[in-house]
């Protein structure tokens, strides 16, 4: 069954168009990511999806539900979990959740049940009677995956989940979304993160120049990448590499707490930590560097 139907999407705003002739399925089940070449593109379609802003052409369905015929129907199957925190900061951390679940007419008890179930499994059941705005960024952006999950969606949809999560919180943050998708959600993830993408999604589908290039496994996709570069936030200062680990990794240092690294194809982000270990220098936070990202558009356009 197909959890998400987009055929022919066009968006035009005045005489520009950002989105031409999109078609996209997603089946039930995937772990799908979605890289784009313009972010302006991501947006416009998640909004799309969620009848935020309105399509020009053709169709979007949800579970074979046709957003516009019946939209109520279709919003009951569907959340995203955006990249901008959205909560109302004043509230406390346990009563954000049962509030959204009023919406849908879902019991009170059940409603507290399900907030006391999701808050303990993202780690924040000790700060339940604490308010949102006290909490930290990480804190927060998992508390809006414990709202979006109280009325049971079946089509997940992750808006940088983990964007400047340190390491070890987005390892965690894997494994709570790999589980929460063998429980059969389907989940649509965009993301910067190739790593994140090879660790948790299935299929992958990149936009550019208006259109999707590319829609493939993920493992299919990363056959293409000669190499990738990761710039790594260091706890302490690094003033001087080692000439074979620098030599092996094609390392700059940029600043006394920040790396880049170029990693061959031929080696591991695990590897890479492991090494980095041996050194005896602490990471505290990665990312895949944006330029690299869009240069792999580029090749795959050419």
């Amino acid at each position: 069954m197909k959890a998400l139907e987009i055929k022919d999407l066009v968006k035009k705003y005045s005489e520009t168009e950002v989105l031409k002739w999109i078609d996209l399925d997603i089946m039930k089940g995937d772990f799908f990511a979605l890289l784009w070449h313009n972010w302006a593109w991501k947006t416009t379609t998640i909004w799309i999806i969620t009848d935020l802003v309105k399509k020009n052409s053709w169709k979007i369905n949800v579970f074979w539900i046709d957003i516009d015929e019946d939209f109520d129907r279709a919003k009951k199957l569907i959340w995203v979990v955006p990249q901008e925190y959205n909560l109302n900061i004043f509230s406390k951390v346990k009563d954000i959740p049962v509030y959204q679940a009023w919406f849908y007419w879902i019991p009170k008890k059940i409603a507290e049940e399900r907030t006391e179930f999701y808050l303990k499994k993202l780690w924040l059941w000790e700060k339940r009677d604490s308010e949102a705005w006290k909490l930290s960024g990480w804190m927060k952006r998992r508390l809006m995956i414990v709202r979006a999950l109280i009325h049971d969606p079946k089509l997940l949809i992750l808006d940088e989940p983990t964007a400047w999560v340190d390491v070890e919180l987005r390892k965690s943050m894997w494994d709570f979304i790999i589980e929460l998708n063998k429980s059969w959600t389907t989940i649509l993830l965009t993301t910067h993160y190739l790593e994140e993408v090879e660790a948790l999604c299935n299929k992958v589908a990149i936009l550019s120049k208006w259109k999707i290039i590319e829609n493939t496994t993920t493992s299919n996709l990363l056959k293409k990448l000669d190499e990738e570069i990761i710039i790594l936030y260091t706890k302490y200062a690094v003033k001087e590499l080692p000439k074979d680990f620098v030599a092996k990794y094609n390392v700059i240092i940029n600043s006394i707490d920040e790396l880049e690294v170029y990693i061959s194809k031929k080696f591991t982000l695990n590897e890479l930590f492991s090494d980095l270990n041996v050194l005896g220098i602490e990471i505290i936070s990665f990312k895949n560097k944006t330029s690299r990202l869009e240069q792999l558009f580029i090749k795959l356009t050419k």
